[in-house]
């Protein structure tokens, strides 16, 4: 045996030990541009919450049924849809800049119709220009963050953008139902024009062009494309129960205003703490392992809003469903970027949630014309429900493939 002097083993060991200390030096994870993209996404969900409830109380205050408040919600949702089939396509082409610049701008600008005139046809057509610059938006600042986020710490990075983007739910969608509440109109549409034109003001020191055109670096990006579909379908069952709560509960019978502002305040927070938490977990133990389990609480917490004439259950409700929707956000578009190249993955993430948040609303209304509000809102978690096969399945497929080569167990 041979044996090696004293000084080349202690050269040897501080060099392990110094290469050991660098692996540990953990990544940065916030760089300027990311931050302005983290702005980008405050300012324009800002706008989007603003008027998403505030403006079917508008509609309702001037005597429109519950089925026509939700064509308003669901023709902006029509608008965010279209947008997010061809931005994908856009980024490639056009660059991020020239996304955001547009996306801002049609989300901004026509809010500022509504300080002149309300009837029903005016607030369904701003609401659908509006929906295709949120669109624009949404899809550009997650490609965005995805492609700027360091790969090691890539769920982390999406659960602080889910902060980021849980900030704009927690305050302006109870400000926007407060506000409308109170006859405020011209307060809520200004301030709801002004943050979403402020995007204009980051455009410039942002990429220009889309970085996130690769092909998915992540272990189990050999998985088949029907599996990133199989995702969106879970994700947007949970998005068509967010959706039905935003736009109704503040229309539902024997809840105030003041009520459903704080019982959409509680939901906001449990949604953006879970999110940023359940980023944080799907690092380490898999994003997959989450779905069952946040599917479950979810339906739960909907079911609860059967109880209406109860605050303690609807708060207790609303903390419920918030939770397993803000897992469900994180764990699916962690998973959509081992699938997809970033601008696909965020195309087809947001494609899931405002389709889900459309659809929800007009379905919604015309269950709960017939049914009620507490009968519509079980059958809402039933369908919260009725995706668990397709997360069981999601995880035994995520399991299986990062079984690694050769392995019998």
């Amino acid at each position: 045996m041979i044996r090696l002097p004293r000084t080349v083993l202690a050269m040897s060991t501080l060099t392990q030990a110094k290469t050991a200390t660098q692996d540990e030096v953990p990544v940065r994870l916030l760089s300027l541009p990311l931050a302005l993209t983290f702005l980008v996404e405050f300012t324009s969900l800002t706008s989007f919450f603003l008027l998403l409830s505030a403006l079917p109380m508008l509609a309702a205050a001037a005597g429109a049924s519950s089925s026509s408040a939700g064509l308003i919600t669901g023709s902006l949702l029509l608008g965010t849809v279209t947008a997010e089939a061809v931005a994908a396509p856009g980024i490639r082409r056009f660059g991020h800049r020239a996304m955001l610049a547009a996306g801002a701008a049609l989300l901004g600008a026509p809010a500022l119709a509504l300080l002149w005139r309300e009837p029903q046809a005016v607030m369904m057509c701003v609401s659908f220009v509006r929906g295709v610059g949120f669109g624009l938006c949404g899809v550009t600042t997650g490609a965005l963050a995805a492609t700027l986020l360091p790969p090691g710490r890539r769920g982390e990075g999406l659960g602080l953008l889910g902060v980021v983007s849980g900030v704009p739910a927690i305050i302006a969608l109870p400000a926007g139902v407060w506000l409308a509440g109170h006859h405020l109109t011209t307060a809520v549409v200004a301030m709801a024009a002004v943050a979403g034109l402020l995007p204009l003001a980051t455009v410039r020191w942002l990429p220009g062009r889309d970085q996130g055109n690769r092909t998915p670096s992540a272990p189990h990006a050999g998985r088949a494309p029907g599996g990133a579909l199989r995702l969106a379908l879970i994700f947007a069952a949970c998005t068509v129960a967010a959706g039905v709560l935003d736009s109704f509960f503040p229309l539902a019978k024997g809840v105030s205003s003041n009520l459903s502002s704080v019982a959409l305040l509680v939901q906001a927070i449990a949604a953006t703490l879970s999110r940023w938490q359940a980023g944080r977990r799907g690092d380490r133990y898999g994003h997959a392992t989450l779905l069952i389990p946040a599917l479950a609480v979810a339906a739960l917490g909907m079911t609860a809003m059967i109880c209406l004439a109860s605050p303690v259950l609807v708060f207790a409700g609303m903390v419920l469903f918030g939770a397993g929707f803000g897992v469900i956000e994180s764990a699916t578009f962690a998973l959509l970027l081992e699938r997809l190249p970033e601008a696909s993955a965020s195309a087809l993430w947001n494609l899931a949630y405002d389709a889900g948040y459309g659809v929800g609303p007009v379905v919604f209304g015309l269950f709960a014309a017939r049914t009620g509000y507490p009968a519509a809102f079980a059958l809402t978690g039933i369908l919260v429900l009725a995706v668990l096969p397709a997360a069981a399945r999601e995880r035994k497929a995520t399991a299986t493939t990062a079984r690694p080569a050769g392995s019998l167990g």
